[in-house]
């Protein structure tokens, strides 16, 4: 299988990368960071936050990596704050990156995977896509938003085929965090681990075709947040 994942430099992208290339998959990995090539590793140095350029970009990588059999959007980012403490472009670049670039980097897909009529498309989405919560306004619509496109998308698509999943994992102790002034609790009951949803998206890739796991929800067993002090 030919797999497609965006964000594959770093957390879930990286687990997961790493999985299917063990399983012996091909796989086409975008991020913005430089990666070391493999015989079945092809990385994509891109900037998926520029819009204006990604449709053509993604153009040039299936004329040189295509068929791709299944995409995974794994990249985006965090920023919490009340509404009033985002600039205006704060905003647009959340939404920009956090939403429009999987429907951007899809919309590139489809074409091909409805002429063969097969494919697999993975969003992660996150706990922030089934609840709303303070400090979270953009984050959490950017995330509403991912989770309406993929069941819109999924009985657009499902006459050709083509299988859509949205996994929305609770805490996940990645880089996610590194900028954030919070981060999981220690403890290891209190945080997943990159490893547990890439199982669950590789679990997904592996369905009979004609299964279709529509949304997978993943938790930490406890809820425990640390805030960072100044200087941490």
């Amino acid at each position: 299988m030919n797999v497609l994942i965006t964000g594959s430099s770093s957390g879930i992208g990286r687990a997961l990368r790493d999985g299917l290339l063990a399983a012996n998959h091909t796989v086409v990995g975008i991020a913005r960071r430089r990666q070391e090539a493999t015989d079945r590793f092809f990385p994509v140095e891109l900037d998926l936050s520029d819009l204006d350029s990604l449709p053509r970009a993604m153009d040039q990588l299936q004329g040189t990596h295509s068929p791709i059999d299944a995409a995974v959007c794994c990249a985006g980012r965090g920023h919490f704050g009340t509404l009033e403490q985002f600039s205006p472009s704060q905003i647009r670049d959340l939404i920009d990156l956090d939403f429009t670039s999987h429907a951007l980097v899809v919309r590139s897909l489809l074409p091909a995977m409805k002429k063969r009529r097969a494919g697999r498309i993975v969003l992660l989405g996150s706990e922030a896509a089934l609840r709303g919560t303070q400090k979270g306004t953009i984050y959490c619509a950017a995330k509403f938003a991912l989770r309406g496109f993929a069941q819109a998308l999924r009985e657009e698509t499902a006459r050709h085929g083509i299988a859509v999943t949205l996994v929305n994992p609770g805490m996940v102790r990645t880089p996610f965090f590194d900028e954030l002034s919070f981060s999981p609790n220690r403890d290891d009951s209190c945080a997943i681990e990159p490893t547990d949803v890439a199982q669950a998206i590789h679990d997904v890739l592996q369905a009979r075709s004609g299964t279709v796991f529509d949304e997978i929800n993943l938790s930490p067993q406890k809820r425990v947040i640390d805030f960072k002090k100044k200087g941490d």
